[in-house]
């Protein structure tokens, strides 16, 4: 994909204020964040009421892993005519038209790009930017080359979803998505190359506990290299390095295999 050159939609962008990991009372919440280059948040608009569109341009989007798509929207009577930002779906061209079904409709052919009900995709479908519930809006498989597969149907009201983490979740079938793959798959292979540009990215240096003195750090202190012989914790004393957060004593039955 070419990325346009010339400034985002004056009416689809809002400035962001950062606040360095810190929360209302001034403290650090979340460390080695600050600084960082001057962005606008790009507004990802959902389709879902819209009818027709075309795809004008494609863009980059400093707040996202996946680039922008920049569609030409129409009604039907074709007199209101407006642009909307959505996130730019793998094999994407400029000038394809994108459409979007908001009814059962199993005899329509849904092509790249299209947003649809889940009712409307077959088994083994690549779908992106999936919905949990219903109007909500999408919260799945956004970031640059993920994707959720459809796996069947679980029942008339639900459809059994395969994650990109491996994860199986029960869906409804009025929960939108878009067909195909986020653009952009080849992000994870961007390299840094300089301390200089994580500084750009909003991310500031980061120091191991071990090399801290005991005040700091629980790792910190002892003779030579060494953390004490304790399981890794953070400066809060509290678990890390991949420690489960999800709350075992809720349940939800919509889960069918949990990622390992």
């Amino acid at each position: 994909m070419k990325l346009a050159k010339y400034n985002p939609l004056f009416s689809k962008v809002k400035k962001i204020k950062k606040y360095a990991g810190r929360n209302n009372q001034g403290r650090i919440t979340v460390r080695h964040q600050g600084g960082g280059h001057k962005q606008l948040y790009r507004i990802i608009d959902s389709n879902l009421n819209l009818q027709d569109g075309i795809v004008t341009s494609f863009e980059y989007n400093p707040n996202r892993t996946a680039l922008l798509a920049k569609v030409l929207y129409s009604n039907i009577d074709n007199t209101n005519k407006s642009f909307a930002y959505i996130n730019a779906t793998k094999n994407l061209k400029v000038f394809d038209k994108i459409q979007t079904l908001s009814k059962t409709h199993k005899s329509f052919l849904l092509r790249s790009g299209d947003t649809s009900i889940l009712t409307n995709f077959e088994i083994g479908d690549h779908i992106n930017n999936v919905e949990a519930i219903p109007g909500k809006g999408a919260i799945y498989a956004r970031s640059a080359g993920t994707y959720c597969r459809v796996v069947q149907q679980y029942s008339p009201a639900y459809i059994k979803i395969k994650m990109p983490s491996g994860e199986e979740k029960l869906i409804s079938t009025k929960s939108s998505a878009v067909l195909g793959e986020v653009s952009n798959e080849e992000h994870y292979k961007k390299n840094i190359l300089k301390a200089g540009r994580s500084r750009w990215l909003n991310k500031r240096p980061r120091v191991r506990g071990v090399a801290m003195n005991p005040v700091d750090h629980p790792h910190g202190g002892g003779q030579g290299k060494t953390k004490g012989g304790r399981p890794s914790v953070t400066p809060n004393s509290r678990p890390t390095k991949g420690q489960p957060t999800r709350n075992k004593r809720k349940v939800n039955k919509c889960i069918l295999n949990k990622k390992k």
